[in-house]
């Protein structure tokens, strides 16, 4: 899963907080969490890109078994 913060959801101590769990969460269910700020996908695009690659690549995009 693919979370992008920007400022306006992600600005304060309680924003950074539910991310947190809903990482946890999401963890817990097997998904692998990558989070970019926006500014990472405005400016820094070609490291986002290199870590999502490298992630389908591991097949990390692959939906978790459950059995």
């Amino acid at each position: 899963m693919v979370q992008v913060d920007g400022w306006a959801y992600h600005s304060s101590s309680a924003d950074r907080t539910r991310d947190i769990a809903h990482d946890a969460e999401l963890r817990l269910r097997g998904y692998t969490v990558l989070r970019f700020s926006y500014a990472q996908i405005l400016y820094d695009w070609h490291n986002v890109e290199r870590i999502l690659v490298a992630a389908i690549a591991r097949g990390a995009h692959l939906a978790p078994f459950h059995a």
